[in-house]
């Protein structure tokens, strides 16, 4: 790989889109993906806000995934398009850092905001009398306010010790964002401490959370073929496979990359997984709970009634 600018502090990123018609064509898919993201996101914020009728926990959850969602690939997506269409890929020391802790932040955030969706989904089928209780408004806001919180201080300490590593070789980063792991290859010491710290906190993060959801969805699917109601099963099953369809996305690309050891996968494995859960992910997540849920379906006509009604 070429030494770009030995003597300068900030980072070449190497991007994603080849120098090609290739590269043009997914340029133009990548910011269609993004502008779908930010419309469905922003449409599904917005619906919840508006629609009584969705002002549950669950719906409340929901629209904080939106809002993760949203900034996420605004983290990602503007910067990466602006290096392809300027030819302009440098970014700064502080730039880089600044990146990398929003991206952990919300990834953080949105792993720990999925197992509280997880729980809500719980709670609701196989205790359905205790969950006015279990899932009160004040325990709303403190899962979303902990998910924010502790995606925040893991993303801090992660940011902060990875950017006090000396980097001496190549400033080019073989990624489209400023990957921590990625940028490890760079330093000029050993990083295996750090590198420990990056698994233990993954694990924690992705191991844990997606361990919890799984066995919480074990109990929900036991739940749910006991149930008598046929109508009700086919409610409780719609959910369920949307909430596990958005969790695989998300979790699997994820836990490859940062939990399998660097020698068995390369660089370019990294960079087209990333593009699951940092581009596609996104927008896959308010397609999925809107075409999939007759509730938001309901809410979209009724909010839709009521604005020709106004201007009726």
């Amino acid at each position: 790989m070429e030494n770009y600018n030995q003597t300068s502090t900030d980072f070449i990123l190497l991007g994603l889109f080849p120098p090609s018609k290739i590269g043009l064509f997914l340029f133009i898919l990548i910011v269609l993906i993004f502008l779908m993201a930010l419309i469905g996101n922003l449409s599904m914020i917005l619906l919840i806000f508006l629609d009584t009728h969705l002002h549950t926990p669950m719906y409340f959850l929901l629209s904080q995934l939106s809002l993760i969602d949203l900034n996420y690939i605004s983290t990602i997506v503007p910067k990466m398009a602006s290096d392809f269409l300027y030819g302009n890929k440098s970014i700064s020391f502080i730039g880089c850092g600044i990146q990398s802790f929003f991206f952990m932040t919300f990834a953080g955030a949105e792993a720990l905001l999925l197992t509280s969706m997880a729980y809500d989904r719980y709670v609701a089928i196989c205790f359905p009398l205790h969950y006015p209780i279990c899932m009160s408004k004040r325990m709303c806001v403190l899962m979303i306010t902990g998910s924010w919180m502790i995606g925040s201080i893991n993303s801090c300490a992660h940011t902060v010790y990875a950017f006090r590593i000396p980097y001496c070789k190549s400033r080019a980063i073989n990624h489209f964002f400023c990957d921590v792991p990625t940028m490890l290859t760079l330093a000029c010491t050993d990083t295996w401490v750090y590198e420990y710290t990056v698994f233990l906190s993954s694990t924690i993060f992705l191991v844990f959370p997606f361990t919890g959801i799984a066995c919480s969805y074990g109990r929900v699917l036991l739940a749910v073929y006991r149930m008598r109601s046929a109508e009700g099963r086919k409610k409780a099953y719609s959910t369920c496979s949307t909430h596990l369809t958005v969790v695989t996305f998300y979790y699997a690309p994820f836990a490859y990359t940062y939990l399998c050891p660097r020698s068995l996968r390369s660089l370019t494995e990294d960079k087209v997984l990333a593009v699951f859960y940092t581009i596609l992910t996104p927008m896959l997540n308010p397609i999925i709970y809107s075409l999939r849920n007759k509730e938001v379906m309901g809410a979209l006509t009724r909010v839709i009634q009521n604005i020709f009604s106004v201007k009726m």
